[in-house]
C-alpha cells in the first residue's frame, strides 16, 4: 500500500493521523509529491488521481482511491482497532454529518480564503483568484468555529463521546486556520479545550 502526499499539507495530515489511530502508519509507504513543484498537475500523477491533489493512495492490485474522507474510510475499515467512522448506522450517519460539516464549513473554507484571498502558493499555482469568494468563506470558517464550540459544549467529541473523523478533519482544519492566519475566537472555550485534548493524542503527539 502506497500513500502519495506532502507532508505537512491539511488534508495527508488527516491521513497520516488516521493511520496512527489504527496503528498502521509503518504498514504503508509514503510518496512525496513536490505539488510546490506542480508534479501533481502532471499527466502521469493524474493519471493516478484527475483530482490533481494529494493524498492518492495505491493499493497492491493497483487501485488508486483519492478524496480524503475515502480514503479514510479505507483505511479505517482494513485495518483493525477502533472505529474513526462508526460501527452502527446511527453513528456512522452523525459520523459523517459533522465529519462534512468540519470540512466544509471549516477545512475547505479556510483552503478558499487561503488559496484566493492571500498569496496562497504563489503566482505560479494560485490562478483564477477571486479575494471576495475567498473572504467569505473566511467569514464561514469563523461562523463554523462558532457552531462547533457549540457543539463541544455538550459533547467529548464532534459525533458524541468517540473519536472520530470528524475530529481528525475539524483539528486539521483549524491547523491550517493557524497557518493562513484565521483565529479562533478567544470566546470558544469549548472548541480551545478540544483542540488541546487532541493534540495530546499519541497519534497527533507523537
Amino acid at each position: 500500500m502506497k500513500i502519495f502526499d506532502t507532508e505537512g499539507f491539511p488534508n495527508p495530515a488527516r491521513v497520516r493521523i488516521a493511520l496512527a489511530e489504527k496503528g498502521a502508519t509503518d504498514k504503508v509507504d509514503f510518496i512525496a509529491v513536490d505539488v510546490m513543484g506542480g508534479e501533481h498537475r502532471t499527466d502521469a500523477f493524474k493519471a493516478m488521481n484527475p483530482d490533481a491533489t494529494v493524498p492518492c493512495l495505491e493499493l497492491a492490485d493497483g487501485t488508486h482511491i483519492s478524496q480524503c474522507n475515502a480514503i479514510t474510510e479505507y483505511i479505517d475499515g482494513h485495518f483493525e482497532g477502533p472505529s474513526l467512522t462508526g460501527t452502527t448506522p446511527k453513528q456512522r450517519a452523525q459520523i459523517s454529518m459533522m465529519n462534512l460539516r468540519a470540512e466544509n464549513g471549516l477545512l475547505n473554507a479556510v483552503g478558499t480564503y487561503f488559496h484566493h484571498a492571500t498569496p496562497g502558493l504563489g503566482p505560479d499555482l494560485e490562478t483564477d483568484q477571486c479575494a471576495v469568494w475567498g473572504n467569505r468563506q473566511k467569514e464561514t470558517a469563523t461562523q463554523t468555529m462558532t457552531y462547533l464550540d457549540e457543539v463541544l459544549a455538550d459533547n467529548d467529541y464532534l459525533a458524541g463521546a468517540e473519536f472520530s473523523v470528524a475530529d481528525i478533519t475539524a483539528f486539521a482544519g483549524l491547523a491550517f486556520a493557524d497557518f493562513a492566519k484565521v483565529e479562533i475566537p478567544e470566546s470558544l472555550s469549548h472548541l480551545t479545550a478540544w483542540r488541546a485534548k487532541v493534540a495530546s493524542r499519541p497519534s497527533i503527539a507523537g
